[in-house]
């Protein structure tokens, strides 16, 4: 076997292992050798392999029930929480935010032609707007995304203009929308990628250059203009906080 050969297998089997991980989940916290085989499609033989594998390395935990993420998870969970979780002081600012206006706040940052929430506080109302911390969403739309993209080079714009359903010509509408909110300070979307939903978003700034999008969405029955204009007010205000205070994050940073 040939030194390539080799490493192709060794990257082949990493991912494999990173397969079998990726099943567990908050609705099936538990698999089987069962569901993996059939999941993944690998002979049975493997499978065990490889769950012995990940279960010596305590990256997975035998149990009468199945296997279940092991202890080695839970040190690299807590680590990842520290590296990525945003300061106390500004989720502090956001749950103030969330509980003056009942509305959920989000921070986006900006990642190749997506926008990434980093962190989210509900709305104190049962009807609300919720998104997962991790999710990615388009570019091409959205209060958020509207902000993300001051400053954007016409490459990074061409090519989120490429993956929006309207395809190229929709181009001048983001350049359009970028310089407005540069211009106002904050943009809003009303139904652009959800029908239904408005937000409201606001820049945080590092070393003067956009580094995150601090937003408020919710049912549009609820943004009138006169909630819309508070809403961006206040938005503003704790955004320049955030970015006076000084805005870290790996994603952020990364630009």
């Amino acid at each position: 076997m040939t030194s390539e050969q080799s490493e192709a297998q060794g990257v082949r089997s990493v991912q494999r292992a990173l397969d079998i991980l990726s099943l567990l989940t908050e609705e099936r916290p538990t698999v089987s050798i069962r569901d993996i085989v059939e999941a993944t499609g690998l002979a049975k033989t493997t499978v065990i392999r490889l769950v012995q594998t990940l279960e010596q390395s305590g990256l997975l935990w035998g149990t009468a029930g199945g296997y279940m993420a092991g202890p080695g998870l839970w040190r690299w969970a807590h680590l990842a929480r520290r590296s990525w979780e945003l300061p106390p002081q500004t989720q502090r600012m956001m749950r103030e935010l969330a509980e003056r206006q009942r509305e959920t706040v989000n921070v986006y940052v900006l990642r190749d032609i997506y926008r990434v929430c980093i962190a989210q506080q509900e709305s104190p109302q049962p009807l609300r707007h919720v998104v997962h911390i991790g999710d990615e969403l388009p570019l091409w739309a959205g209060a958020s995304a509207k902000v993300l993209l001051i400053g954007a080079s016409p490459a990074l714009l061409t090519r989120v203009a490429a993956s929006s359903p309207y395809g190229e010509r929709h181009l001048k509408q983001l350049q359009k929308w970028a310089e407005e909110a540069a211009e106002q300070g904050f943009a809003v979307s009303h139904g652009e990628r959800e029908e239904g939903l408005t937000a409201v978003a606001a820049p945080i700034l590092k070393s003067g250059s956009v580094v995150a999008a601090l937003s408020l969405s919710g049912p549009t029955v609820r943004f009138s203009d006169d909630r819309i204009a508070g809403f961006a007010n206040d938005l503003k205000e704790v955004a320049k906080q955030m970015s006076d205070r000084g805005f870290d994050h790996p994603l952020g940073s990364a630009g």
